[in-house]
């Protein structure tokens, strides 16, 4: 029987514990998730246009404002 969010408590945690929970899991990997030919490729292709044109795309900072994220 595989485990659930019921039979191992997490239902009961707070989103903020869920989060960092999330956060402890993943770290707690060894290796980075494998990527999928297709997501090899996209990423392949984003890096070729980066390197073709790299002022075309928009900093981070430029990003944030477009989202209203405000600095902590």
């Amino acid at each position: 029987m595989s485990a659930t969010l019921q039979s191992l408590g997490l239902d009961r945690l707070s989103v903020e514990e869920r989060l960092a929970l999330i956060g402890e899991l993943w770290d707690s990997l060894d290796t980075e998730p494998p990527l999928t030919d297709a997501q090899k490729a996209d990423l392949d292709s984003r890096l070729a246009a980066f390197h073709a044109d790299p002022k075309a795309g928009s900093t981070w900072d430029e990003v944030k404002a477009r989202l209203c994220i405000r600095p902590v």
